[in-house]
């Protein structure tokens, strides 16, 4: 089987997240690889998560009725700003270069090729389920949708396909994004004195937010949790003092922190900062973080697939969100793997070494014989 034919096709198909907004999103995508996973002897099946938006999923049928999920994501972000075309997939130097090449593309044709390999024999201990699913860059219903349906009974691991640089990853951070107004008075700048600045008011909140990071101990693989300020707009025109600034704050939790009682937290704190001058919207984005234990069978198997291979088995964690941390509050425990670094994902020129799409589907076919479960876990 040929990953840079499939890698290719993946990659000239668009399936940029609509954000909600218009646009085709990932259905032309979730119809191409359901054809190409039929064409090599796999069941498949879309299922419609949101208005014209599937998800794909696939059953290779193994010994054991319980599965093992490889799961990754069909969307993709924007393309503007890209100095590749986003849609050619061309290769050079043994990179293929486009949008969703890295993520998370790479890992898609990874476990396309992996479950194509099962599926032509022996049959695999457990039995693996393939997915792609929708709007991962956004609000993640793709995974929620694909666990309200999925086609097994029992789910003892999953591995997620990311951009991990082919390592292991057990953690990631988790998030949650508000947005804090400072409430001042308006009045006009020539009688400045009478008036109450919200824009010097949030100087005040800069402040305080880049003086005082978050008061927890760091994660052994993740580090410490952060506050980032990411937006701000204030001021109405040039003569007129503000009454109202903005700020759009990233907080990124860690391991045992729930993203809502952080988000009661910040605004406890910031109003004493300014009592009766702060206003916290609701969170506009949650997610939390994952920490699967290190021996959890499915991260021993990928372990044991990459150590066959002479790779660091290590485990290792991540500073991004991923739809990980959703399947393991399911009770499903999962790990992050897959070809390309984070740091090509969502770039101007995105890019993956076909060399390690190859690899990636080797360690995943690999780890789908290796899992050892007892029927207790």
């Amino acid at each position: 089987m040929n990953a840079e034919a499939l890698l290719r096709e993946l990659v000239g198909t668009p399936s940029v997240n609509p954000r909600d907004g218009s646009g085709p999103g990932e259905a032309a995508l979730a119809g191409i690889v359901r054809r190409w996973l039929i064409y090599h002897g796999i069941t498949a099946e879309t299922h419609e998560v949101l208005p014209g938006r599937p998800n794909v999923v696939a059953v290779v049928p193994g010994r054991d009725p319980r599965a093992i999920l490889l799961a990754s994501h069909l969307d993709t972000v924007e393309v503007d700003g890209m100095t590749v075309d986003p849609y050619a997939g061309e290769v050079h130097n043994g990179r293929m270069y486009g949008r969703g090449a890295c993520d998370a593309k790479g890992s898609l044709a990874a476990f396309m090729l992996a479950a194509a390999e099962l599926a032509a024999g022996p049959v695999p201990p457990y039995t693996v389920v393939l997915a792609g699913v929708i709007d991962e860059e956004y609000r993640y219903r793709g995974v929620l949708g694909l666990l309200d349906s999925l086609p097994v009974a029992e789910v003892v691991g999953a591995v997620v396909g990311e951009p991990t640089g082919l390592a292991a990853a057990i953690a990631h951070k988790g998030v949650v994004r508000y947005t804090v107004r400072t409430l001042g008075e308006a009045g006009h700048t020539s009688r400045p004195e009478e008036a109450v600045n919200a824009v010097s008011l949030m100087a005040r909140v800069l402040g305080h937010l880049d003086a005082t990071p978050p008061a927890l101990p760091a994660h052994p693989l993740l580090g410490p949790a952060t506050r980032c300020v990411t937006r701000i707009q204030g001021g109405t025109g040039p003569n007129i003092v503000p009454g109202r600034c903005e700020i759009d704050v990233d907080r990124r939790t860690l391991p045992g922190e729930d993203p809502m009682a952080v988000w009661r937290h910040d605004g406890e704190e910031l109003g004493r900062l300014l009592p009766g001058r702060i206003e916290l919207d609701p969170p506009f984005n949650v997610d939390y973080a994952l920490d699967t234990p290190a021996d959890s069978p499915i991260v021993a198997a990928l372990s044991g697939a990459l150590a066959a291979r002479g790779r660091d088995a290590g485990v290792c964690g991540m500073p991004f969100c991923t739809d990980a941390s959703k399947l393991a509050r399911a009770g499903i425990p999962a790990v992050v793997f897959g070809p390309g670094s984070v740091l090509d994902a969502h770039s101007a020129d995105e890019s993956v070494a076909l060399a390690d799409v190859r690899f990636a589907a080797e360690v995943i076919a690999d780890l789908a014989r290796r899992v050892e479960v007892s029927a207790c876990d």
